[in-house]
């Protein structure tokens, strides 16, 4: 498998909120552990915000800034990013991530390789080092029922968080990449099941990134309202009721 497994395959996709200086620091992160897997770095300002520094010896890899002219959605962004995608993988990675060593980029590509992988992805710590809950299983009203108010746990894993994904850009590609009706939250989880409707699985890796979750569902009226027009987005189009008939049928 190693000798299959060749490097500069990755284009990897950051998308910025005012984060510059967490998305410094992660870019500096890469350039110290990319590995050589690393071909393209694609950092999408969502915002108006300054230019991100080059590192004094020069970017290891390709580097390409996008500045949008009015704020965009998830989706919107990452499919953006595709659009200058020439890679073999495409890799969507949030701005709070801490990176492993070089060695998570092996094992990310190793597993995309893997026949009917839809998606590779690491293990997600949170800061105090705990298992972060990033892979849930299909959201419906009754699942967020028996996991918000009787406390049961999850019954299997349908989707993972997009806060670090390593997709086949082919599969990417196939799948028309996000839902762009999908502005914020839910986008991962439409996505996921389609991928799963095509027959693809969701491969994690045994390596473990710390991931810092800044999530602004529950702070912000906002951000709430955006979660709940998702959510009725989700449970109202055909994908999830395909997936679940799907299940139901094997």
């Amino acid at each position: 498998m190693h000798q299959a497994v060749r490097r500069g395959r990755i284009a990897v996709s950051i998308v910025s909120h005012g984060h510059t200086a967490m998305v410094q620091d992660l870019l500096r992160e890469l350039c110290e552990a990319h590995g050589g897997w690393i071909e393209h770095v694609i950092v999408t300002h969502n915002i108006p915000e300054p230019t991100l520094q080059a590192p004094s010896e020069g970017w290891p890899f390709r580097f390409t800034e996008l500045f949008n002219d009015r704020p965009a959605g998830f989706g919107a962004n990452h499919n953006g990013a595709f659009e200058h995608c020439f890679s073999e993988f495409f890799c969507v990675l949030n701005p709070d991530v801490e990176l492993a060593g070089p060695e998570l980029w092996r094992s990310l590509v190793a597993s995309a390789c893997e026949p009917g992988t839809g998606l590779a992805y690491p293990v997600l710590l949170n800061p105090d080092g705990s298992l972060q809950d990033n892979e849930r299983e299909a959201v419906t009203p009754i699942a967020l029922l028996r996991r918000r108010l009787l406390k049961q746990p999850q019954r299997g894993i349908d989707w993972v968080s997009a806060a670090f994904w390593l997709v086949p850009a082919q599969v990417y590609r196939r799948l028309g990449g996000f839902d762009e009706r999908f502005f914020m939250y839910c986008e991962d989880t439409d996505f996921c099941l389609r991928l799963r409707i095509e027959g693809l699985v969701l491969s994690r890796v045994e390596v473990a990134v710390v991931h810092q979750a800044m999530r602004g569902s529950g702070r912000e009226v906002r951000h709430l309202a955006w979660h709940l027009q998702s959510l009725w987005r989700l449970w109202t189009g055909p994908v999830l009721r395909r997936y679940l008939a799907g299940v139901a049928a094997t």
